[in-house]
């Protein structure tokens, strides 16, 4: 689904109402497996407009009619789009991180909460979601071991049509620079704080955030 869509929604009002009528026909009636929350609650909760969540709940419902998303089902849409290289590790990691819940599964309030931070949030809650992507065992802290694993699978997933030259050793040399500025107390660990404050405080760092963002 391409989120340039959700900022060029229509503006005009009668085609508003009538699908605004279809879709809630749909949440009421349609026999899918997990209901979505009413619009107007998920309104207040994001920063999508009704309309938007409109668009965002067909296309959601498209891909995934049963109304959740599995790992697998995950992986196989997120691999699309880069089909030069391999995308399995890194949309492991993202459905992790998109299921907040733990369930396994990612349901449409689960999509479009992760979808409006990354679109819409403030810097503060982009940097607070990475963190968790980072967190790979959600213990509150990133090892440099957890911040290798997520620099491998964006390389991966990147494929060698982007990085031809690449060598084996050069995520690991990234992740010792990224991890000694950013474990300020050299304790061998990354915590919320100092994640958010070296990434705020370093150009070079949130420039890497910017390219990471661009791969979600």
């Amino acid at each position: 689904m391409d989120s340039r869509r959700v900022v060029t929604v229509s503006a005009r009002v009668d085609a508003a109402v009538s699908s605004t009528d279809s879709v809630e026909d749909e949440l009421e009636l349609s026999t899918v497996r997990h209901r979505p929350e009413g619009l107007e609650q998920l309104e207040a909760q994001t920063r999508f407009s009704r309309k938007e969540l409109q668009i965002l709940y067909r296309g959601f419902k498209n891909e995934c009619p049963s109304g959740v998303v599995n790992e697998e089902t995950f992986k196989d849409i997120y691999s699309q789009f880069f089909p030069q290289g391999d995308a399995s590790t890194y949309a492991h990691f993202l459905f992790n991180a998109f299921d907040t819940d733990h369930n396994g599964s990612v349901s449409f309030e689960d999509f479009v909460m992760g979808l409006s931070i990354l679109l819409r949030g403030t810097v503060q809650e982009k940097l607070i979601w990475a963190f968790n992507l980072y967190d790979i065992n959600k213990d509150g802290y990133i090892s440099k071991e957890e911040m290798l694993d997520i620099m491998k699978a964006i390389y991966d997933m990147m494929g060698k049509c982007t990085y031809p030259v690449l060598k084996e050793e050069t995520p690991r040399q990234h992740v010792e620079i990224f991890f000694q500025k950013m474990d300020k107390n050299k304790d061998g660990v990354v915590t919320i704080d100092e994640f958010i404050d070296s990434c705020q405080n370093d150009e070079n760092i949130m420039r890497s955030m910017h390219l990471f963002e661009n791969v979600l």
